[in-house]
């Protein structure tokens, strides 16, 4: 038995003091609230239910701060695709396997417990599958376990490289599937998440570039109740482009086309309008926000206020990997809504804290996502963070998630997944043995880029 006894912890209920929390195994048996700890039980200033991560493309950790050199014109996301094409096509299994068990790693030492991996690297260098159609499937789920987080795993469907069907392009070689492969990878995919402790298992259709309407229908039976995710309205050229396509903007045409759902993660959805705003809330389907990502892009500003008004839900992830934040993407969310609105405290109820409501926010729309329970109550997994304070002992615990979203002196100290400890002192159990493979992984990659 393992016992947690927190000063102040964020409960479904609240913020609440004195409360102390049991697991023997991968599930919270007690939650007990205004007690006094007990001998043996770790202590903590503050206990937070751990958050998902809703969406990363794991191999992109390996070009972070790689593509910040701007070219011989103006640089946007059409410009870092190339530069990420162009990386993508160098890397094999081993590597793939390293750079994400490095990323998962980062995650667990930034407050995450889960991952919605949107995996989509998928053939050899070549383009040529590999005998094992799952094999880059199998290297996220290993990487995943010798790091020890959860793992939601979203092969994606990709085919095309424009609206209509256009035929993909040659530095998309690596992703592409037909209906059929599509269907076999997914086979194995399932085995996989079966034998992964907490698994599951979920579709992506890439976008409505990447998918025909009739492949969207085609493949929605594959999920098997699972979540669905999908890239959607991230650019304005992309809007453009749908516009032309179908006379629709992307989210009404999704809105109109698809069946969406509760399970459904609209990846983005930065430009739209107050009434497609209004669909998405009233579907049930969570805003996948990936606030450093898009900044680091130049994608836009998610309409998060409008979103919220409709009683629209969100979670946060990580995208591109650039940075690993917990803190920084609710940060760069909020911060985003004071520049466009010209405001403070935007996303807060009012008179309430902005660090609570945003992670209870992200809390909520993660896991439900990823087809995940969350949150500190009796039968939920014990996916847990405890808060370092010791460089602020003097804050008013009031204060502590406010401080810990926007202010420097609150780091991660332990962090559990389904029970076991997979961060102590702010440092991952196997950090030495993850970061090495990395290194290795990456001067490889580095040598042979040039």
């Amino acid at each position: 038995m393992t016992a947690i006894h927190a000063e102040t912890a964020l409960l479904p209920s609240g913020l609440a003091h004195d409360v102390r929390v049991t697991f023997a195994s991968a599930m919270i048996e007690t939650v007990e609230v205004g007690v006094a700890a007990q001998a043996g039980d770790e202590i903590a200033p503050c206990l937070l239910p751990a958050i998902a991560n809703l969406h990363s493309h794991a191999f992109q950790r390996a070009m972070a701060g790689l593509a910040e050199t701007r070219g011989p014109a103006d640089d946007n996301f059409w410009s870092w695709r190339k530069e990420m094409y162009r990386f993508g096509l160098t890397m094999g299994p081993e590597h793939a396997e390293a750079v994400a068990a490095q990323l998962y790693m980062e995650m667990l030492e930034a407050g995450f417990c889960r991952v919605g991996e949107f995996h989509y690297l998928h053939h050899d260098t070549t383009g040529a599958p590999y005998a094992n159609p799952a094999e880059m499937a199998e290297r996220i789920v290993a990487a995943s376990c010798e790091a020890g987080i959860g793992l939601t795993l979203l092969p994606v469907f990709y085919a095309h490289a424009d609206f209509g069907g256009a035929p993909p392009l040659d530095g998309q070689r690596r992703f592409i599937h037909d209906l059929d492969a599509y269907a076999r990878l997914m086979e194995r995919a399932a085995a996989l998440v079966a034998a992964l402790p907490g698994g599951v298992l979920g579709i992506a259709p890439h976008s409505l570039r990447a998918v025909t309407p009739d492949e969207l229908t085609a493949i929605l039976p594959l999920a098997r109740g699972g979540p669905i995710h999908i890239h959607v309205s991230e650019q304005t050229a992309e809007v453009d482009a749908c516009l032309a396509w179908s006379g629709a903007r992307p989210v009404e045409w999704l809105l109109d086309h698809a069946p969406v759902d509760e399970r459904w993660c609209l990846i983005h959805a930065t430009h739209m309008t107050e009434a497609e705003c209004t669909a998405m809330a009233k579907s049930g389907a969570t805003a996948g926000l990936c606030p450093l990502t898009e900044a680091n892009l130049g994608d836009g500003i998610f309409p998060a206020l409008a979103f919220l008004e409709e009683g629209g839900r969100f979670g946060v992830g990580s995208d591109s990997n650039i940075q690993i934040s917990l803190a920084g993407e609710l940060r760069q969310l909020e911060y985003a809504q004071r520049l466009a609105h010209r405001s403070r405290n935007a996303i807060a109820r009012p008179g309430g804290s902005t660090g609570l409501h945003l992670l209870e926010e992200a809390l909520a729309g993660g896991g439900r996502a990823l087809g995940a329970p969350h949150g500190i109550a009796v039968a939920h997994p014990a996916d847990l963070v405890t808060l370092d304070m010791s460089a602020v002992d003097w804050l008013p615990r009031a204060k502590t998630l406010d401080h810990f979203v926007f202010a420097e002196g609150i780091g991660i100290d332990g962090v559990w997944v389904g029970g076991a400890k997979r961060v102590a002192d702010g440092r991952h159990v196997h950090r030495d043995q993850i970061a090495a493979r990395f290194q290795q992984a990456m001067r490889d990659l580095l040598a042979n880029g040039d």
